[in-house]
């Protein structure tokens, strides 16, 4: 975390514009993560493979942001911060501008692949700029106001991408957000604080993140618990198109709602999380556990699966929780945590379709990832308490030693 000494200087650079520029990031980034999701009937008839085939091309964007952020973090270790969200920034929308004229399968999977290297490191960097603009208790707030750029991306971005795979072809989704990565750089290297790599950073330094058990079961939550809001989401616009029977037109308003609840989530819940971290944590993988059941049994009508598509997305706030989270056991290497939880969630995008698609190439139908998510969500809850209780056993270890 960075010193308090330096969170006057950023604090005297208009906190509101530098947590706004980095959300207009993660708006570029939320936007290619869901629409890539909802244009998948469009591109696998452009591409001529199927609908489980063309989820693989989701998984090698999950795979770049598992292996990119932990790699990029670690090398750019000794980059001033600023610097290295503009270049990550610069990777992300060049990849995604080449996704747009991907000719193949093949060279859409390799595209997808690179556009998502940088993803996870820009939010983690991001995150690390963000709480050194707040105070102490305010944390999950700050972290929260970035990843709105995320959840508005759902309700505006991929709306609006997957109105223009319809309407003029998908292409143009991933030009848009080629656009909107360029806007950042500008945005970032304007308004973000021009403040020096933390003191003693190293990539040694950050490796040793790793040698922490918390670390290693908070990134387990969410490569877990996650998954189920993926396993639903990926297929959401085959299902609402196969089962609920709507129009095309209907899917962007549908996912829409989506995404007005992950926004919700992202405003509500860390006023709590800043309060009360895991028990934060704990309910809202037990809420997703129960919504996610009800994904089949509201998927026969429109507006009852609108209603439960909202209340799943809301539980997507657990990313804003398991990024403070991460912080706070990761102690002097938090760069590589930060970013590592982008990790787990984009190994969490990449299970979750790869189970639900599996459920449904079985013959389980187009509803049952919403199963699959719910024993999902379950998983990571169980991990969640196990780290809970190694905290508590830990105190009185520590109290004896003492």
């Amino acid at each position: 975390m960075s010193s308090p000494r330096s969170r006057p200087q950023a604090a005297q650079r208009s906190p509101g514009l530098i947590l706004f520029a980095l959300a207009i990031g993660a708006f570029a980034i939320g936007t290619t993560e869901f629409a890539t999701m909802s244009l998948l009937p469009y591109f696998a008839k452009d591409l001529n493979i199927d609908a489980p085939t063309a989820g693989h091309v989701i998984s090698a964007y999950a795979l770049g942001v598992v292996v990119g952020a932990p790699i990029l973090t670690v090398l750019a270790a000794r980059l001033p911060r600023r610097t290295l969200l503009i270049w990550l920034m610069t990777m992300f929308a060049v990849f995604n501008g080449l996704s747009a004229f991907a000719p193949t399968y093949e060279w859409m999977l390799l595209l997808r692949f690179l556009s998502g290297l940088p993803h996870g490191a820009y939010f983690g960097i991001a995150s690390l700029v963000g709480v050194s603009l707040v105070p102490l208790n305010k944390r999950n707030q700050a972290v929260g106001r970035i990843f709105l750029g995320l959840t508005v991306a759902t309700v505006v971005g991929v709306p609006f991408a997957n109105w223009l795979g319809h309407a003029v072809g998908w292409r143009w989704g991933f030009g848009l957000v080629a656009f909107t990565g360029a806007l950042t750089v500008a945005l970032v290297a304007w308004l973000a604080p021009a403040t020096p790599a933390e003191k003693g950073a190293s990539p040694l330094r950050e490796l040793g993140a790793l040698k922490h058990a918390q670390v290693w079961l908070t990134l387990s939550i969410g490569a877990i618990g996650f998954g189920g809001l993926f396993a639903v989401y990926t297929y959401l616009a085959d299902t609402l198109m196969a089962v609920t029977l709507v129009s095309p037109a209907m899917v962007p308003v549908v996912l829409g709602v989506f995404g007005a609840g992950m926004t919700v989530g992202n405003i509500i819940v860390p006023w709590f999380a800043d309060r009360a971290l895991m028990p934060t944590a704990a309910g809202l993988l037990l809420w997703s556990a129960v919504m996610l059941a009800l994904f089949s049994l509201t998927a026969g009508s429109a507006w009852a699966i609108s209603i439960n598509v909202f209340f799943i997305g809301f539980g997507g706030a657990l990313g804003t929780v398991l990024q403070t989270r991460l912080m706070d056991v990761a102690k002097n290497a938090q760069g590589l945590a930060a970013a590592l939880n982008h990790s787990a969630f984009n190994f969490a995008n990449a299970l979750g379709p790869w189970l639900g698609g599996l459920a449904i190439a079985h013959g389980y139908g187009w509803t049952s990832p919403g199963w699959v998510g719910s024993l999902l969500a379950l998983g990571g809850l169980v991990l969640l308490l196990l780290s809970v209780w190694l905290d508590r056993m830990r105190g009185p270890l520590r109290a004896q030693r003492a």
